[in-house]
C-alpha cells in the first residue's frame, strides 16, 4: 500500500483531519445559532439544523449528544468584560456603553440568544447564567454597597439588554437611527447614576 493511498490509516490523522473536524463543529454551531434565533429551542430540531449545515444528522449528534448539549455549546457567550477597576470611576458608565454596543454589532451569538431568551426557558436560563457568571462579578468590585450588588447589576442589565434588543433584534427605528455616540451620551449618565450613586 503506497504511502499517499488516502484509504490508509495515516490519512485519517492527517494533519488535515483536525481542520475538517473544527469546520465541521463550526457549521454545525453556526446554523444551530440561526436556526435557535430563528425557531427558538422547542421548533429547532437536529434535522433541521444538520440540513442548513450540509451534514448528515449523525455528526451533529456524534459532537453534541442532543439538542440541549448542541445548544449549550451554541450558546457560549464571552462578553469579554473590560476590568473595569482600570478604568477612572467617571468614565465607567460610557466604557460599559460602548463596549456592549460592540459585542451587540459584534458577536451574533449574544443577539440569538437574546432572541431565544425572550421565549423560551433554556435561554433565559443561560442568559441568566452570563449575568451571574460575567456581569455581576464585573460589576461588584465597584459598587459601594455589597447588598445592593444585584439590584444595580440588573438596572444597568436594564438598560444594556435593552438597548440592544430595540436597536439590534427588533429594529426599531427611532433606536437604530441614534448614532454610536448618541446612545452613548444617553445612557452613560444612567449606567453611572446606578452603578455609584447613594441608594435613593
Amino acid at each position: 500500500m503506497s504511502d499517499t493511498d488516502p484509504s490508509a490509516p495515516e490519512a485519517a490523522a492527517s494533519p488535515e483531519h483536525p481542520r475538517r473536524s473544527d469546520a465541521t463543529r463550526a457549521a454545525i454551531l453556526d446554523a444551530a445559532r440561526d436556526r435557535f434565533a430563528a425557531d427558538g429551542y422547542e421548533r429547532a430540531t437536529i434535522r433541521a439544523i444538520a440540513r442548513d449545515a450540509g451534514i448528515d444528522p449523525s455528526m451533529v449528534m456524534r459532537y453534541y449528544g442532543n439538542k440541549a448539549g448542541l445548544f449549550a455549546a451554541a450558546s457560549e457567550i464571552d462578553l469579554r468584560l473590560p476590568d473595569l477597576a482600570a478604568v477612572p470611576r467617571d468614565q465607567i458608565g460610557a466604557r460599559l456603553v460602548r463596549h456592549f454596543l460592540d459585542r451587540w454589532e459584534h458577536d451574533e451569538t449574544l443577539t440569538g440568544m437574546v432572541r431565544v431568551a425572550v421565549t423560551n426557558e433554556a435561554g433565559a436560563e443561560r442568559l441568566r447564567g452570563v449575568f451571574a457568571e460575567q456581569i455581576r462579578p464585573a460589576l461588584a468590585a465597584l459598587c459601594p454597597v455589597r447588598e445592593e450588588i444585584d439590584a444595580r447589576a440588573a438596572l444597568i442589565g436594564s438598560q444594556l439588554v435593552g438597548m440592544g434588543l430595540l436597536r439590534y433584534i427588533l429594529f426599531l427605528p427611532p433606536a437604530v437611527g441614534l448614532a454610536r455616540e448618541e446612545i452613548v451620551a444617553w445612557l452613560a449618565p444612567t449606567i453611572q447614576r446606578y452603578l455609584t450613586a447613594e441608594h435613593p
